[in-house]
């Protein structure tokens, strides 16, 4: 009789398991092979008894190029003409990074506007009453 629990690895709803192993297990799940989006790990464990416990473990792949939106947000409520962009850059491979297109340019955020024209406005103030304290003295 066996005396530790065998370990089956299933992807998605697939009836054959991609892995039988027996515990403890290190497992190197290739996730190259997957489409990117929603997948589950169900991990189906059998003790030498013949007892058995499942484990589900959602997960998302992202394998594929990168893809930034700005100037839409996902269940946005939206009016008339929208400007939209939209980058898409490859990460290359775990050995090679891509830096070329990884950057995606984004707008000025319009607090910075704010700010810029609060302190023009304080210099200014300043430039125009800092003279006159000076004839003042």
């Amino acid at each position: 009789m066996k005396d530790k629990s065998t370990i089956y690895i299933f992807i998605d709803e697939d009836v054959k398991p991609i892995a039988i192993l027996e515990s403890p297990v290190n497992f190197e799940l290739d996730t190259t092979r997957l489409v990117d989006g929603q997948h589950t790990l169900k991990i189906v464990s059998r003790d030498p008894s013949g007892k058995e416990g499942i484990r589900l473990v959602p997960f998302e792949v992202r394998n594929g190029p990168a893809i930034s939106i700005e100037g839409i947000a996902e269940n946005a409520v939206v009016d008339g003409i929208v400007p939209v962009m939209i980058n898409a850059y490859g990460k290359g491979d775990q050995r090679n990074f891509l830096i070329i297109g990884s950057e995606t340019p984004q707008s000025i955020p319009f607090w910075v506007f704010v700010l810029l024209i609060a302190f023009v406005g304080w210099a200014i103030y300043y430039c125009v009453t800092s003279p006159l304290e000076l004839l003042n003295k």
